[in-house]
């Protein structure tokens, strides 16, 4: 009896060639440039001017996506986005004695 080993075990997700965060991106971006149409097309503007947006945001979107894909890699836009949120250096504004005193008990100056 033979079985087939799943090799896939262990790495993230890969659609044509985009990994894991970009395949949500694009996905969500394609998704929101369809909500945009179908709104635009309901509000009553021309139907070819709606399929030119479209067409075109669309086209930007996955050009934009597989930029991103090339330049940071799978775990590049995650590290950059980890790195904006972390402070360059810390201040601390006490006294140099008040940090190296011991802390004053309350317990024991009400016994």
């Amino acid at each position: 009896m033979e079985y087939n080993v799943n090799k896939g075990i262990g790495k993230s997700v890969e659609f044509r060639g985009l990994k894991s965060q970009y395949l949500f991106i694009f996905a969500g971006g394609l998704l929101s440039v369809f909500v945009v149409f179908i709104i635009m097309y309901m509000i009553g503007i021309g139907q070819w001017i709606c399929i030119g947006f479209g067409l075109v945001a669309a086209s930007v979107l996955v050009w934009f996506t597989f930029r991103l894909n090339a330049r940071y890699g799978e775990h590049g836009l995650m590290k950059i986005m980890a790195k904006s949120r972390h402070p360059r250096y810390l201040i601390n504004r006490r006294n140099a004695r008040r940090l190296f005193r011991c802390p004053k008990r309350k317990e024991a100056a009400h016994a």
